[in-house]
């Protein structure tokens, strides 16, 4: 009966989303046009324009728009909860995020401060016409930035994790004695290798894969089958897409449609970056000369990088996640207003850190078109991205991948993480920073789209620990061998050689435990 209650009630969540949405307007309009079509008679009307939006395609539209919602909508297993506990249930969690957050909009609110420079502003008009001319060429202004800094480093954001503490729950209860080894001492529910292999099956020995069997033309299905179809194309992604299809295969996944209105939301977009400097700017500017410029597989793309993530920092669409998110957006007032609360640090209510950049970044090898990119962009970070720089009990959740890192590492290799841990090295330090970023910056372009494929086609960043944890095995001879942690991170510095896809096979299904 509960179960019952539980659908109807996202059922019901679900329509009322579509309701108004502009896929809506154009399926009503489509219906209210065929009804003057001689195949569309009275007395199975119904079914009539059923089989007219089936055959056009419409229906297939509205099955994807629905799958895409089921993905991002809030859980509803307790629908008389306050919204903060449907968004992160744990209290000791949702304590910490708004601890980190006051934190981090300190950081940018004295930096506007010590350096004299607005949250926004409105651009003069020379200074629009100048950004105009050259948004196409952003790459080329040399501007000075060494005043800015990122509001927070990724060692910031990891003490904080470390510190995460359940206060109602006993030290002895629940928490294996290996637990206390790692970093992360907080009891949740992470997957072990025998259930991990269950969940990935598809990613077995004996399943042909993109990135191991590229040429020998044994991955499953056809392409044709999963056109149109977001389900499908999702679980082909499973396996892996092929280099030709993967744009298309990732925007059927994520329902990114590029549609005429997509395009004009875009130029909007633009118009306000144009029109207002905000001070996130300067470190988005800051963060693609610090990381994408100098990698050899993105600097190319440094104009795409200032368009998209500048954009997005105007976006206030990307709002609508702080529903499902355990995080809230920075709020401010703006001068000479009375009670008008404005998203104005950042309208997308996103502070970027450093790294932000690198998840746009892969995205740039699929998508030429700006419009196109952004949208891939903003579903993927709506989806996934964000988890990785929230604290929350989520599964795909940063806190629930280091957990999952560190219990892998341990039980798969318990010598290798005492020796670490003994000579002062513990191995989250090292591939905390990989996992944050899902690994881009790290890996060579085509070894991390074939990650992100996996990412997709299981709807989940868990693979992104494993990944990790199978690093670390593949390195584990060498490991043995360090004696500080400047030479594990030596061993471990370079991974653009790796192959994501067997170094995960052989971590699940190679070894027995």
């Amino acid at each position: 009966m509960e179960e019952s209650s539980e659908l109807t009630l996202s059922i019901a969540h679900i329509v009322q989303r579509l309701k108004g949405s502009h896929l809506h307007s154009q399926i009503e309009r489509q219906a209210k046009d065929c009804l003057r079509r001689s195949e569309i008679k009275l007395e199975s009307l119904k079914e009539d324009v059923r089989s007219f939006l089936n055959k056009s395609g419409w229906e297939k539209k509205l099955q994807n728009a629905v799958y895409r919602e089921l993905h991002v909508q809030l859980p509803l297993s307790h629908p008389t909860a306050p919204p903060e506990q449907l968004k992160e249930p744990l209290a000791y969690m949702r304590k910490a995020q708004a601890s980190w957050e006051k934190r981090v909009l300190k950081s940018l609110n004295s930096m506007s401060t010590e350096l004299g420079v607005p949250l926004a502003r409105k651009r003069p008009a020379a200074e629009q016409k100048e950004l105009t001319d050259k948004w196409n060429e952003m790459g080329t202004d040399e501007a000075d930035l060494s005043r800015f800094r990122p509001v927070y480093a990724l060692k910031d954001f990891l003490e904080v994790l470390i510190s995460l503490r359940n206060s109602n729950h006993g030290s002895c209860e629940d928490v294996s004695a290996r637990s206390h080894w790692g970093l992360i001492q907080v009891p949740l529910n992470v997957r072990d290798i025998p259930q991990l292999r269950q969940a990935y099956s598809e990613l077995n020995l004996n399943s042909g894969q993109l990135g191991i069997d590229d040429h020998g033309h044994v991955h499953p299905g056809n392409y044709g089958d999963q056109k149109e179809d977001s389900a499908a194309a999702q679980q082909y992604s499973r396996r892996g897409c092929p280099t030709g299809l993967r744009a298309d295969l990732w925007a059927l996944i994520l329902n990114s449609t590029n549609q005429p209105q997509d395009v004009m939301h875009y130029e909007q977009l633009r118009a306000g970056v144009i029109q207002h400097d905000l001070l996130v700017d300067n470190l988005i500017y800051k963060d693609v000369k610090l990381t994408a410029s100098n990698d050899d597989y993105y600097f190319v793309f440094e104009d795409f990088l200032y368009q998209v993530l500048l954009c997005f920092s105007r976006d206030t669409a990307v709002l609508e996640h702080f529903k499902y998110n355990s995080a809230t957006p920075p709020k401010s007032y703006l001068h000479g207003e009375i009670k008008c609360v404005v998203y104005i640090l950042i309208f997308s209510g996103v502070i970027p850190f450093h790294g932000f950049s690198m998840y746009v970044a892969p995205l740039c090898f699929l998508y030429n078109e700006p419009s196109k990119l952004y949208s891939v962009f903003r579903e993927m970070y709506i989806r996934y991205f964000f988890r990785l720089h929230s604290i929350s009990s989520s599964h795909s959740g940063i806190v629930s991948l280091c957990l999952q890192f560190e219990r892998l590492l341990q039980t798969h290799l318990p010598q290798l993480f005492y020796h670490l841990r003994l000579i002062g090295a513990q191995p989250l330090r090292i591939a905390f920073k990989w996992m944050v970023r899902a690994f881009s910056g790290y890996l060579s372009t085509d070894q991390l789209l074939l990650l992100w494929d996996r990412i997709l086609g299981y709807d989940s960043l868990e693979v992104v620990a494993v990944l990790a944890a199978a690093v670390f095995a593949f390195r584990a001879e060498n490991l043995m061998e360090v004696t500080s942690l400047a030479s594990a991170e030596a061993v471990l510095a370079d991974l653009s050689t790796l192959k994501v896809v067997p170094l995960i096979q052989i971590f699940l299904f190679a070894t027995a435990i």
